[in-house]
């Protein structure tokens, strides 16, 4: 696997997500597809809660793309599938976390990301 800009972000966040969050690198998923209206995508990062259900989503950006509305969309839609309790962009320097409001389809944007329940 060649180390781009974007697969940096995504194994230091997953460094992140088990050293600091504490979450089992067993349940941490990586660049799986997914569908959505028809077409396969491929997230970055998903971490699963202990009964399988999804805790959070990563979406990560090359340290020199700008973290936008564009991004939030996007991982906004893969949420349509995956349900999510929790997102996260990335580009390595801007970190974003939100919590999903499922029933209402909105998030609202968290200093950080809570404790990890085992």
């Amino acid at each position: 696997m060649v180390l781009t800009p974007e697969e940096w972000v995504r194994q230091n966040t997953i460094q992140y997500l088990v050293k600091e969050l504490d979450i089992p690198l067993s349940l941490i998923n990586v660049e799986k597809q997914i569908k959505l209206h028809g077409t396969t995508k491929r997230y970055d990062i998903v971490t699963f809660n202990p009964d399988g259900s999804i805790f959070l989503i990563v979406e990560c950006k090359a340290d020199s793309i700008k973290i936008s509305q564009d991004t939030f969309d996007q991982i906004a839609r893969y949420n349509l599938v995956l349900q999510s309790t929790f997102l996260m962009v990335t580009n390595g320097i801007d970190h974003y976390y939100c919590k999903m409001d499922l029933q209402n389809q909105r998030y609202s944007f968290l200093e950080t990301l809570p404790a990890y329940q085992k």
